[in-house]
Formats: structure tokens, sequence, C-alpha cells
């Protein structure tokens, strides 16, 4: 079990790089569209590893679920984040690195979620996100800071 633990830890950082990218699309939306598919895919990466069956309308309406815990303070941040990419050059790197940290820490915190709720013997279908809120909004913090470290990391290599 632990070698799955570290596998799915993993495999929750790769992504949270991948949605980190994602957040700097340049084209306001499109960028929002892409993390979204990228977060779905890491839930359907983890149910597959748990040997769990992956719906993905139900894994649609659980990230739904959980960022809705975080939408007065984080997720309306992000959608501005977006947004400010419609200015030239200022707002594109601006916006990109509001929204990559948002999308970062968001990945971080459904991966954390589920490998919890997995590891607890957990499936898709009974997933409760009202039970989970707290948690998220925990993790979510947690991947806040992650995120601005590997932002920090990769701009220092830049």
């Amino acid at each position: 079990m632990e070698e799955k633990s570290n596998s799915a830890q993993k495999l929750v950082k790769n992504y949270m790089w991948f949605s980190m990218g994602a957040g700097l699309i340049p084209v306001p939306f499109l960028d929002l569209a892409t993390i979204s598919g990228v977060q779905l895919k890491m839930l359907c990466d983890l149910t597959n590893m748990y040997n769990i069956p992956f719906s993905e309308n139900k894994g649609k309406s659980i990230v739904t679920a959980l960022l809705g815990s975080v939408v007065p303070n984080s997720l309306v941040g992000s959608s501005v984040g977006s947004l400010l990419k419609m200015i030239p050059v200022i707002g594109t790197i601006m916006g990109g690195i509001s929204l990559s940290i948002f999308a970062g820490a968001a990945t971080y915190a459904i991966g954390k979620v589920f490998i919890q709720h997995y590891e607890a013997g957990g499936t898709l279908l009974d997933f409760n996100p009202a039970e989970m809120n707290e948690f998220f909004k925990t993790k979510f913090k947690e991947g806040q800071d992650i995120a601005e470290e590997m932002n920090e990391k990769t701009a220092k290599k830049s």
C-alpha cells in the first residue's frame, strides 16, 4: 500500500506541474478549460491506480463541488486571472502567474483528497464532497504554498 501511496503522490505532483503550465496559456478561458481537463485526467489516473471504476460525469461533478468550496476566496481570483490575460503584456504575465498558482493548488488539493478517500476504502460513487470540504480547503492552502515555491524555483531557473 505504501508503494501505491508514493506513486499516487508523485502522480499528483506531476499533474500539479501540468495544471500550472495550463494556467500560463495566454488565451482567456481556454486556460480554464485545459486546467479542468488536466484535473479530470489526474482523477481518472488516480482512480485507475486504486482499481476503482471511473465515471467522467461523476468526476466532473465532484471536482466542481470541491472547487465550489474555495470560490469566494480563490476561484473568483482565477477567473480574474484568466480575464487579465486580455490586457497585452502585463495582463498576460500577471494573469498567468495567479491562475497558474491557483491551478496548482486546486490540483494538489483534489489529488490529496482522493488519495485519502481511496486509501480509506472509498470509491468514486460513495465520495461525499461536503464531508471532505474542510480537508480540501486545508490541502488547497497547502497546495498554494507548494505551487508558489514551484513557481519561484521555475522563475529562478529562467
